[in-house]
């Protein structure tokens, strides 16, 4: 369902309806439009001579950023991208059009950017109320960017945890494909963030004569040091499958170490057994000697005693595990 939402302001403030056909020239106009049908496209288009091609990508809902710098506007593509679900990113476009004292915002009702900057507006940020209208854009740019921040939060969290229950807990198959999953969308939001910083060192290029472009330049830092973290936490997420790899390894040294120690201790036992029921060698006699029996039983304990002596010493079994404590930690010796 569409939802049209715009805003006049100038010096003195805002206000949301139109006193004159002359408001323009006065004033400066934000219209934010949620949901907008094709006809509501073609209507803007017509109303403020709007290049088609443009919007055939509103249309399209293309989710690539870019910019184009047109005649007597700018036109650029920036994504909003936040977590739908735990497992699923939810990515959608912001549609962005900048002409002389006017501004047009289209996205999808998923997206609210337009409470937080109207917020600001009536604060009476005088700095913004007075600048021209590109001051508008650069903030509108800002914020969407300031959202990267909780999502990486979000990302380094999830990877945190993971760091930790590969260390406490036994690792699983759904473990290490989630741990995939995140890999995968830190790459997806890489190439995003790319996309994203080349669009705004195009127009820091393209407008360095504006005196707002400092806001622009505050974006541009920002989305340089989300990329960096990205960079980090791909590195992170790489160390922590290896160290999940090398505990599922360890796991399975443990699991054959235990099948060896019973295997080789049920092996004389074995023999033993399988010598005393051959018909080539009758031992069945010894039963009827009184101790006979009992010297089957005795020899067949000492074997798995002097077996499981001998795998202690070996380390295999009955060995705890040292955990370091701060008493392990030599502290540094005082001059």
């Amino acid at each position: 369902m569409k939802t049209k939402q715009q805003i006049y302001y100038n010096s003195n403030g805002i206000r949301t309806e139109q006193e004159g056909e002359s408001d323009l020239q006065s004033n400066k106009l934000w219209i934010d439009i949620s949901d907008p049908s094709a006809d509501d496209l073609q209507s803007i288009a017509k109303e403020y001579d709007l290049d088609e091609d443009s919007i055939r990508l509103i249309g399209q809902k293309t989710k690539r950023p870019q910019i184009r710098m047109l005649d007597n506007y700018i036109f650029s593509i920036i994504l909003d991208i936040r977590f739908k679900t735990i497992k699923q990113l939810l990515i959608e476009g912001i549609y962005i059009y900048v002409g002389q004292n006017w501004i047009i915002t289209l996205h999808s009702s998923e997206v609210n950017i337009f409470s937080t900057i109207k917020d600001t507006l009536e604060k009476k940020n005088q700095k913004l109320l007075t600048s021209n209208i590109s001051a508008l854009y650069y903030t509108l740019i800002d914020e969407i960017i300031s959202r990267y921040e909780q999502l990486l939060t979000s990302i380094e969290l999830t990877i945190t945890d993971f760091e930790q229950k590969s260390l406490y807990k036994k690792p699983s198959k759904n473990t290490l494909s989630y741990l995939d999953m995140v890999a995968k969308q830190t790459i997806i939001i890489r190439r995003h963030f790319w996309y994203t910083r080349d669009v705004i060192n195009f127009l820091t290029h393209m407008q360095d004569q504006d005196s707002d472009i400092k806001y622009l330049q505050i974006a541009y830092d920002d989305i340089g040091q989300l990329i960096e973290l990205v960079e980090s936490y791909r590195d992170t997420i790489n160390s922590t499958r290896d160290l999940y790899i090398a505990n599922i390894s360890l796991q399975l040294n443990d699991t054959m170490r235990i099948l060896t120690v019973f295997s080789v201790i049920l092996l004389p036992l074995t023999l033993l057994t399988g010598i005393y029921g051959m018909n080539g060698l009758d031992l069945t006699k010894l039963g009827d000697i009184p101790q006979g029996m009992f010297v089957v039983l005795v020899t067949m304990a000492l074997i798995s005693i002097l077996l499981l002596i001998f795998f202690k010493r070996k380390e295999w079994i009955f060995n705890k595990e040292d955990i370091f404590n701060n008493s392990d930690i030599e502290s540094p010796s005082k001059d």
